[in-house]
């Protein structure tokens, strides 16, 4: 019974971490992932993926609901959205997998497809209203992604450092990407 009490507080505290903002400022909790109580070891069924820029989490949804949040960075710290190439902000919006790859670099990579045509048409009108220069190119190869090996500290201390990708620790990502196939929904939001 004591087990069941601290396993069941144990969770509760989880889930209230889960609920709190986290900013590069106040970094006191997060670190790592969290799983729904009696979680198989794939989500089922169809998943999509729901990345919240203003609480630094990537969460992975199933038939079921929700079935996994884990702690990511991103690029620059305004978290704002991606207006072109090389300003390192992550883009928002819906995209999809369009590929994935061990990567040497960056241990496991998911493709976005990124731009889409919500983001040319952003990109375009910021053009139109001058917030960004006329010469301005979009950007691409934008994806989710690991660490430099051993630098998964990064992400515990919610330490921005991409071009504009979204980050995850290593052993993260080596699951995502292990259950997420091609052509999956990812949401990208503030």
């Amino acid at each position: 019974m004591k087990i069941a009490l601290l396993l069941g507080s144990v969770f509760l505290g989880s889930s209230i971490l889960l609920s709190e903002k986290h900013s590069s400022k106040n970094v006191s909790s997060l670190t790592s992932s969290f799983k729904r109580p009696g979680a198989t070891e794939s989500p089922v069924g169809t998943i999509y993926i729901i990345i919240d820029k203003s609480d630094y989490e990537l969460s992975v949804y199933d038939e079921k609901g929700w079935y996994a949040t884990f702690p990511v960075v991103f690029g620059n710290n305004s978290l704002d959205d991606k207006k072109m190439e090389g300003d390192k902000k992550t883009p928002e919006g819906n995209f999809k997998i369009l590929s994935k790859k061990v990567h040497d670099k960056w241990y496991r990579f998911l493709a976005l497809d990124y731009p889409t045509k919500e983001s040319w048409e952003k990109f375009n009108q910021r053009k139109q209203r001058g917030e960004i220069p006329a010469s301005a190119r979009i950007g691409g190869s934008i994806g989710i992604h690991g660490t430099w090996p051993n630098d998964d500290f990064v992400v515990d201390k919610y330490k921005n450092w991409t071009l504009g990708c979204v980050s995850m620790k290593n052993e993260d990502v080596q699951e995502v990407y292990g259950y997420t196939p091609v052509g999956t929904r990812v949401i990208i939001r503030k």
